[in-house]
């Protein structure tokens, strides 16, 4: 931003104070102060400091320690939150708590935060860890490196940490937002060879972003009747914090965007299926998402839910064997995207569990729990709606962090859209599958043979 406004300087602490004081002038009930709504925007602006001391620790001397610190200060308000969630489709009364501004103002805040993140992802290059996978990716599919060099294929993990997902999202490097976590940074080197993914990352990035404001707004307005919540939600999501430190990060804004959309098209199975096919297949997470919606499409929807998602593969292998014609590269590619690498590593380069090795034997019941917790949203709740769809989603995502390795408890854009739409959401116990989903092609067609015949 400093090449735009001379002596402008906003550091990352300064940001934090500003955004947390923004927040509680805008979306705080000083009426009803013990509701849970103030519960929760308290508990949104707790997650600041845990990302202070990640990103930018006060002593470089003591940067391991602060760091470790963080990610267990993450951990903590990440259960906290997770607790939340699950006894939210037991939250009955949802009383409706607008926010103290007008429409009009939030929507003139909403998109003012987004021209200022998306001017820092223009404006700031990435930095030598940013473009450390997109280099791998480009040197496997420039054949420059070999089998016997390169014996793990695209999933060497000497750069690109324990991150599980598709390849091509590794050719997308991420982007440090300088203005936000360090504003006298000097510009990374700038070389010819990484000008394309540098420029693929800036437009996905932004795109990405757009899209999760877009599509929580069109929630708001088409799914809870009410457009005010959606501005609201949007406008959250752009305040916080960490939307201003993760700006740049293809990794987290993309599977988030098509997570998003997912629920904006909860009515018709086949593009849901499609659009939950993506987001697994970029970063594999989604994965443990299945139970969830199938039980969610159990009665109604089912077959074409499972054909987007499976279709959506198909393309996504299809896509690999033809740009990887390197045959072990191929199948290392296909571990990588389905989370194999993540499942049987033991290390990570940084992360909660990289600290010590004491307490990585103890990722293993953390992951079981998980297992169990996933699975069993097949069958609970027994009645599912769109907002046990929303706020169960968001409790797998978020419980992803707890045994993520590379950054675990970082990546909040996985399950912070999805988070705030729970928030912000009214009763939704009468948006079944049974009653608000689209009829397929199938059944409008053997519907019409049968008048005909009648």
């Amino acid at each position: 931003m400093e090449t735009l406004l001379h002596g402008y300087e906003l550091n990352a602490t300064t940001w934090v104070y500003l955004a947390s004081l923004l927040t509680i002038a805008v979306f705080f009930k000083f009426n009803r102060v013990w509701s849970v709504r103030n519960l929760d925007l308290l508990g949104l602006i707790c997650f600041a400091p845990g990302l202070l001391l990640i990103r930018q620790p006060l002593q470089p001397v003591m940067r391991p320690e602060l760091e470790q610190l963080g990610y267990i200060w993450l951990f903590t308000w990440g259960a906290l939150f997770l607790v939340r969630i699950l006894i939210d489709p037991m939250m009955t009364r949802r009383p409706l708590l607008e926010p103290n501004l007008l429409p009009g103002g939030m929507a003139f805040l909403a998109v003012s935060l987004l021209v200022f993140l998306m001017v820092n992802v223009l404006i700031y290059p990435p930095n030598e860890r940013d473009l450390a996978a997109a280099a791998q990716v480009d040197r496997v599919l420039s054949s420059e490196v070999t089998q016997p060099q390169h014996p793990e294929g695209i999933a060497a993990k000497h750069s690109t940490g324990n991150r599980p997902g598709y390849f091509l999202m590794m050719w997308l490097p991420s982007v440090s937002t300088g203005a936000i976590l360090d504003a006298n940074a000097p510009p990374a080197e700038e070389v010819s060879r990484q000008q394309k993914q540098i420029a693929a990352a800036r437009a996905t990035a932004i795109l990405s972003h757009l899209a999760i404001v877009i599509g929580l707004v069109l929630i708001g307005l088409r799914h809870f009747d009410n457009v005010r919540l959606g501005i609201s939600a949007a406008t959250l999501y752009l305040l916080l914090p960490y939307t201003a430190q993760m700006t740049g990060h293809v990794d987290h804004a993309l599977p988030a965007a098509l997570l998003v959309w997912a629920i904006l098209a909860y009515h018709d199975p086949l593009i849901a299926g499609i659009l939950l096919g993506l987001a697994s297949g970029m970063i594999y997470y989604p994965l443990f998402l299945l139970p969830l919606w199938c039980g969610f499409y159990w009665q109604k929807g089912l077959y074409r839910f499972l054909g987007g998602v499976f279709g959506t593969w198909a393309v996504l292998i299809g896509v690999s064997a033809f740009l990887l014609q390197d045959t072990p590269a191929f199948l290392e590619s296909l571990k990588n995207m389905f989370g194999w690498t993540n499942l049987i590593a033991s290390s990570a380069d940084r992360g909660f569990w990289a600290f010590s090795d004491q307490t990585r034997p103890y990722r293993i019941p953390v992951m079981v729990g998980f297992l169990v917790m996933s699975t069993g949203f097949a069958i609970w709740p027994a009645q599912k709606n769109l907002g046990t769809l929303i706020s169960c989603s968001a409790a797998v995502m978020l419980a992803t962090q707890f045994w993520h390795l590379d950054g675990g408890g970082t990546y909040m854009a996985w399950y912070l859209p999805l988070m705030l739409l729970t928030i912000f959401r009214p009763n939704l116990e009468d948006r079944v599958a049974m009653s608000a989903l689209d009829e397929g092609w199938f059944s409008k067609r053997r519907w019409q043979l049968r008048t005909r015949a009648a």
